[in-house]
């Protein structure tokens, strides 16, 4: 995976910095592991703009990723890796020995033709899921469940990792990137390695145009609104905010603690703050 830089023929090629797409082997997707996409642009049921600064983009179709990785002793093989326009991450599509097919997210250094495994027997390497318990301590996990069964929640944008730290009786101990050290029971799914496109972060995007083919609307200032449609709006030039940094609905927007109690906290050994 490597970083590609433009000659600055225009201003928005000047500063633009994209991924080679070097690593990725087939750029049509697998049709059978295609669903279509209702763009919503940040509405819920009722058609209320819950979600500010969405819509357009790019048309796209959803690739179903293999999160729960329920296959256990039965050995796949690498058939492709391929870009997936809903994440940032690379994904492999699979070809299982029984005949199935299914995408997952594709480990950083997992290439065409490598075999990969499910269950606590399979080799420690990267592609391959296995209990918490029975992966040695010191060893880079994504795709991690919360609870066992019920598939990978955390650790899956790319370039993303979490480490094993060690066991406690039935937990395992997990600093996750975020510096969170965390218990999860020992019988939940991880997957090796790190997560693939590990250079995204150096991207740049170089131009308004390609933020809006993701589908991301204009960004205003509220100090550049009037006063009925933020609490930063209004004055003379440029004035001052006059109280605390404020949502458009006057809420607190900086430094105020907005997670509510919740009965897993007990499992957080070290806040990441």
């Amino acid at each position: 995976m490597a970083l590609k830089t433009y000659r600055p023929t225009s201003p928005g090629r000047r500063g633009m910095v994209s991924a080679s797409f070097e690593e990725i082997t087939k750029s049509v997707p697998e049709k059978s592991l295609l669903l279509p996409i209702r763009k919503r642009a940040g509405r819920n049921n009722r058609g209320v703009v819950t979600v500010r600064h969405r819509g357009g983009g790019a048309k796209r179709r959803l690739r179903i990723i293999d999160f729960k990785r329920d296959k256990p002793g039965i050995q796949g093989k690498v058939a492709a890796i391929e870009y997936d326009p809903n994440r940032s991450a690379r994904i492999s599509l699979i070809h299982y020995a029984d005949g199935e097919k299914r995408y997952i997210l594709a480990p950083s250094g997992l290439k065409v033709g490598d075999a990969i495994m499910t269950g606590e027997g399979a080799e420690i390497k990267p592609g391959n899921a296995l209990p918490l318990g029975s992966i040695p301590d010191g060893i880079l996990i994504h795709n991690l469940e919360f609870e066992p069964g019920k598939g990978g929640q955390i650790v899956r944008s790319a370039g993303t990792a979490a480490l094993l730290l060690g066991k406690e009786g039935r937990y395992s101990l997990v600093r996750l990137p975020s510096g969170e050290v965390r218990r999860f029971l020992s019988s939940c799914l991880a997957t090796v390695g790190q997560v693939s496109n590990v250079e995204h972060q150096g991207e740049k995007s170089g131009k308004a145009g390609r933020i809006r083919l993701l589908g991301r609307r204009p960004q205003v200032r509220g100090s550049a609104m009037t006063p009925r449609d933020h609490p930063h709006g209004g004055g003379e030039g440029k004035a001052p905010r006059g109280r605390e940094p404020s949502t458009p609905w006057g809420k607190t927007a900086l430094g105020k603690k907005t997670r509510a109690g919740k009965a897993s906290d007990r499992l957080i050994v070290k806040r990441r703050k």
